[in-house]
């Protein structure tokens, strides 16, 4: 079992150093980042307004991620929903914002294994760091996650991929615990194969 588990894990994470140039290229005409970047004041009011309300944790994520990220210079505001026993799919949609002005509809979705039950429904504010095109964006995001959702509850990790640092801050409900590896990866359309 334990071989099955490792060659599992050795799989998965070389899938997600696999980036299919050109699968998901930003149309011609679609907004670009810009090099201004959103203050935290900025960030928790879009927080607020998304959320419904600003509370500790929402504030204590927050000051994490512009302490050890800095500021960002775009967001995504969405949900999503994931669920796993021992391996897990995870299903997202939002809209992507860059200071500068426009938006894009985005979509994420991506695997997970390890040691996590259980589901969930999440919004989603992610901190968007070092874009510097839209295409940038498109390709799968490593990451390591914890999570223990009773009921509810606030939560923060980072995923990484060259340059571009993305920190998802989700709040939602559900019946969920466990710690897992996987990725998600970020298009334009969306996908039901989690690949």
């Amino acid at each position: 079992m334990r071989k099955l588990m490792t060659a599992t894990i050795a799989a998965l994470l070389s899938l997600t150093s696999w980036v299919a140039v050109g699968e998901d290229a930003a149309p011609e005409g679609t907004p670009q980042p810009s090099n201004q970047t959103y203050s935290s004041d900025e960030i928790m009011s879009k927080g607020r307004d998304f959320f419904g309300a600003t509370t500790e944790g929402l504030a204590k994520a927050v000051e994490k991620a512009f302490k050890e990220q800095g500021e960002p210079n775009g967001y995504i505001l969405g949900e999503e929903g994931s669920g796993a026993f021992a391996v897990g799919l995870r299903y997202g949609k939002g809209t992507l914002h860059y200071k500068g002005g426009g938006e894009l509809p985005i979509f994420w979705q991506g695997p997970s294994i390890g040691w996590d039950f259980g589901g969930n429904a999440s919004k989603v504010l992610t901190l968007v760091y070092n874009l510097q095109t839209t295409d940038q964006l498109l390709q799968r995001y490593p990451g390591v996650e914890g999570s223990v959702y009773v009921v509810g509850g606030f939560g923060m990790n980072y995923q990484r991929s060259g340059d571009v640092t993305l920190a998802p801050i989700r709040t939602g409900v559900g019946l969920r615990a466990g710690a897992n590896i996987g990725y998600l990866h970020y298009t334009l359309k969306k996908s039901l194969v989690p690949f």
